[in-house]
């Protein structure tokens, strides 16, 4: 990983939600159409890793998705993610509900959008990000732009940012590297 400047590094240790965009962060923004009428997606195992490392250190995460999708959904599910918003047109609005609900403030959120209807977001949260593929729109409001792709290992990327930021990262990795 790059050098992160301190404001960033400062901005993630206070992050206690992350919020992402669906297409183009969780998948690389291809929507599959298949014959029977069906949609498919895919998904970096990374970055499910990342979300299962990112909450068993108490990080909550939720998506809000402008399309709406059974494929998103159950992904969400299969990673235990509760807040799963898809089909959402105004995602500002479902954003101050979310935060209201959860009882935070913009700068204990990290956003991850990819595209114009991101922007709002992106510019409101304490840590606004966008993976590096994004939209021109998305990457000049975002704080930080990922050196990975949606969809190719974004999300991951920034759990990890986060999780060094917050100091938790040694403890959840330094069993892998254990001498035998």
């Amino acid at each position: 990983m790059r050098e992160v400047p301190a404001e960033i590094l400062e901005r993630a240790r206070k992050v206690r939600l992350v919020l992402l965009d669906a297409d183009g962060v969780l998948t690389d923004g291809r929507l599959l159409q298949f014959s029977d009428g069906t949609e498919g997606r895919a998904f970096h195992v990374r970055d499910g890793y990342g979300i299962k490392m990112g909450q068993r250190l108490g990080l909550r995460f939720g998506i809000v998705s402008g399309r709406a999708s059974r494929v998103v959904e159950a992904r969400a599910r299969e990673l235990g993610i509760q807040e799963v918003h898809v089909g959402v047109l105004e995602k500002s609005a479902t954003y101050e509900a979310i935060c209201s609900r959860l009882g935070l403030g913009d700068d204990a959120v990290c956003y991850v959008g990819d595209d114009l209807v991101d922007v709002p977001i992106l510019r409101r949260v304490g840590l606004g990000v966008a993976p590096a593929d994004a939209s021109e729109e998305a990457l000049l409001a975002a704080r930080w732009v990922t050196e990975r792709r949606g969809g190719e290992g974004s999300v991951r990327e920034i759990v990890t940012l986060l999780l060094k930021a917050q100091g938790t990262w040694e403890g959840i990795s330094g069993s892998y590297f254990k001498a035998r």
